[in-house]
């Protein structure tokens, strides 16, 4: 199904915005509670918390994060899953989110309906209540949606960036590279991983892996190291083996450079015995575990040269 029509009485304009946002209260059923904790007020209210509280924002945009090959329930399901990939990457538990849509006058409403579907199914996989948003026109064309989530943390402490030292470990869950063979939407958030994570003293710092870790990395490294990663030790996944074949560079700089992995990558200080710490974590998830390096002063020999690769970067 095509996100926009030539047949106004299918789009979104025949609707308007107020018999839009009707439908959409329908199409989120029980994932949309009643105002104020819900749609319906000038704010949605949110319960207090004890524990620190997170908030991200990630969009999907038409062209830029999915196109027409992409079904529309999974792109409903990707706008929520990319902003809880964040929320797992500090440790914590997704709790709300408002949704602000920008559609152009020729969206199709079935299409946005199936959108919804998907968004709502997710939502409830994942206990998350979407609680308000906004509708806007966009120009003719364009598709947008942008998503804002709240939650907060499961332990004591929230794991950030900052906090790796020389000789520390780096650790990557699940297997890189290919994304676009799919996986850019089918990918599964690791919370539950994220938040046993943060419950170790020995993790030091992590983050998610959306624009690559030829890119992510550099927010991990402190000043004066460099992450010293061995292309073998890198998880390849099957379609960067494939993408390989097309584009004729090695597999290994497919799973730094392509990005959309929402992977975790984490640090472990260097006393930890990694074999061990791997054990521990096979104990509690089938989810892969591997180590992939440690930060030095400079780059090793055989290591990867990070002047020669480059992950996503917007705007350029």
């Amino acid at each position: 199904m095509k996100i926009f029509t030539a047949t106004h009485r299918q789009s979104v304009a025949a609707y308007g915005e107020l018999r839009l946002i009707t439908e959409v209260r329908r199409w989120l059923g029980d994932v949309s509670p009643r105002a104020p904790f819900g749609i319906g007020d000038d704010c949605a209210v949110l319960p207090p918390t004890k524990r620190a509280q997170l908030v991200t924002t990630d969009p999907v945009i038409h062209g830029q994060h999915f196109d027409d090959a992409v079904p529309a329930r999974a792109a409903g399901a990707k706008l929520l899953k990319r902003n809880l990939s964040d929320i797992a990457a500090m440790g914590g538990r997704p709790v709300a989110a408002v949704l602000s849509l920008a559609l152009a006058p020729a969206t199709n409403v079935a299409w946005l309906r199936e959108f919804y579907l998907g968004l709502a199914a997710c939502a409830r996989r994942y206990e998350v209540k979407i609680v308000g948003g906004d509708i806007t026109q966009a120009p003719a064309g364009f598709f947008g949606a942008f998503l804002t989530l709240h939650g907060e943390a499961t332990s004591q402490r929230v794991i950030t960036r900052n906090g790796a030292r020389l000789h520390d470990h780096l650790f990557v869950t699940g297997r890189l590279g290919g994304s676009r063979r799919n996986h850019h939407y089918s990918f599964q958030p690791r919370l539950a991983e994220g938040a046993w994570l943060a419950r170790q003293s020995e993790v030091a710092a992590m983050m998610d892996v959306s624009d690559g870790i030829a890119k992510d990395v550099q927010a991990l490294t402190p000043t004066g190291l460099t992450a010293s990663i061995l292309p073998s030790a890198l998880p390849v996944s099957i379609a960067a083996k494939t993408a390989a074949c097309t584009s004729h560079r090695p597999a290994w700089v497919h799973s730094l450079t392509d990005g959309e992995d929402y992977e975790l990558l984490f640090v472990v200080r260097a006393r930890t015995d990694a074999a061990k710490f791997i054990a521990r974590w096979k104990k509690q998830f089938s989810t892969p575990l591997h180590r992939i390096g440690h930060f030095s002063r400079k780059i090793e020999s055989g290591h990867v040269d990070w002047k020669t690769l480059h992950g996503y970067e917007h705007l350029r």
